[in-house]
């Protein structure tokens, strides 16, 4: 899987992700540590490798 993106607390890269996932993208979200207690810690935003073209598009639009 490519990354997208990545967040450091859980509510914002699930947001994220539903929206890629609204769009008819196969999102996820993954990190390397567990997070700490709050939801923070790095938060990684990815998808399928023949996806990644579309769902960066999407992020570089939506990003404000």
């Amino acid at each position: 899987w490519e990354t997208v993106s990545v967040f450091e607390e859980r509510r914002t890269a699930l947001a994220w992700r539903d929206q890629l996932r609204h769009m008819g993208i196969d999102a996820s979200c993954v990190a390397d540590h567990p997070l700490d207690r709050v939801g923070r810690g790095d938060i990684y935003l990815v998808v399928p490798p023949d996806q990644w073209s579309p769902a960066n598009e999407i992020v570089d639009n939506l990003d404000l």
